[in-house]
């Protein structure tokens, strides 16, 4: 699977603007740090140039893209101020298009309507489970139904679609997260999301975890789950954009987070993981009993396989009775791509479902 392209965005944060009610895991604010309320249009036009004029890496598309609230569940009226101001970036020719989340039962032909004339490009739903039964426990308000008719529509009016799931959550399980993740691939979105569920202050979450009513996932486990979520999105040539929460705003402070699988790595625990798995099947079927091992795999992802404070390397000797291990570059490989000494087979992530070599 080829990486996905990665825009340039330019994030406006409206947390909970346009929510029709608050769902049990969510705290925006402490996610973004974006105060509550909407900008007005000269603050967010001010935002936009600033955050342009700073950037300097160049990147193929630009996107200015509305996050952290429910973009299509805010009066019409507003819609309709912010995807002008948007669009006028795009008119100018600092950005390439705009983008947007939103629930998925704010999709609908009338709403939809409302974009006709302005550069959207790219529409992002909170998923989180495709379980009704987790969906109803979370305070969600929709159904699985819902996302998949959303998904549809989208697809037939030309949007790129990205979802976001999660796992972890209440009444959530590890059989329901990877029924969601399989339900996702049917759906074929363009990108995912995946994260797990954590206690943020502020969240009714939090009431249920100071009473004993919510027991969230523990960080190993919450990779393990991820990882095996990852290989079914990868297997189907799903890209995953991000995992794990971004430590930013108010993610930083001690009591932001009160419990839950939060970790500013995430997603590198994930790949270590992916890595770590196939390093052993590989040290597993070796004939010889060699103490000094080499294992090559591509520049871009040393750091993967040896896993974080080499986590990985100290596993991989104390299993396997190595005296000496170390890990090589080699460009000719995948970046999901590891091989021992100088064998010509190797295993990619694919492999760790197909069970065979490259």
């Amino acid at each position: 699977m080829q990486p996905i392209s990665k825009p340039l965005i330019v994030p406006v944060f409206l947390p909970h603007a346009g929510c029709p009610h608050r769902c049990v895991f969510c705290n925006q604010n402490a996610i973004t740090s974006a105060p509550s309320g909407l900008p007005s249009e000269s603050e967010l036009e001010s935002a936009i140039g600033q955050f342009l004029s700073y950037t300097l890496k160049r990147h193929s598309t630009t996107q200015i893209a509305f996050f952290g609230g429910n973009f299509l569940g805010l009066d019409i009226a507003v819609v309709e101020a912010f995807l002008r101001l948007a669009q006028r970036f795009v008119q100018d020719g600092r950005v390439d298009s705009i983008r947007f989340s939103t629930r998925p039962d704010t999709i609908g032909r009338k709403r939809l309507d409302v974009l006709a004339g302005y550069s959207v490009r790219t529409v992002e739903l909170g998923v989180q489970s495709m379980v009704d039964d987790v969906l109803r426990q979370s305070r969600r308000g929709h159904t699985a139904a819902q996302t998949a008719a959303a998904v549809k529509l989208l697809r037939t009016e030309g949007y790129a679609v990205g979802l976001q799931m999660m796992v972890g959550l209440p009444g959530d399980s590890g059989d329901r997260a990877l029924e969601t993740a399989h339900r996702l691939v049917d759906l074929q979105p363009d990108f995912v999301r995946i994260y797990p569920t954590v206690v943020l202050k502020g969240s009714r979450l939090a009431e249920w975890y100071r009473a004993g009513y919510f027991r969230p996932l523990s960080l190993e486990s919450a990779v393990e789950l991820v990882k095996a979520i990852y290989v079914i999105f990868y297997r189907h040539d799903i890209p995953v954009v991000r995992m794990g929460l971004q430590a930013a705003g108010d993610m930083a402070e001690e009591d932001a987070v009160l419990a839950g699988p939060f970790h500013p790595a995430f997603g590198h625990l994930v790949h270590a993981a992916l890595f770590l798995e196939m390093a052993k099947r590989l040290l597993s079927h070796r004939e010889e009993r060699a103490v000094t091992i080499t294992l090559k795999t591509h520049p871009r992802s040393i750091s993967k396989m040896k896993g974080l404070k080499l986590g990985n390397i100290d596993v991989l000797r104390r299993q396997f009775n190595l005296r000496r291990l170390t890990v090589e570059p080699d460009p000719t490989l995948p970046e999901d791509g590891l091989r021992l000494n100088d064998d010509e087979t190797g295993l990619t992530y694919r492999h760790l479902a197909e069970r065979r070599p490259y």
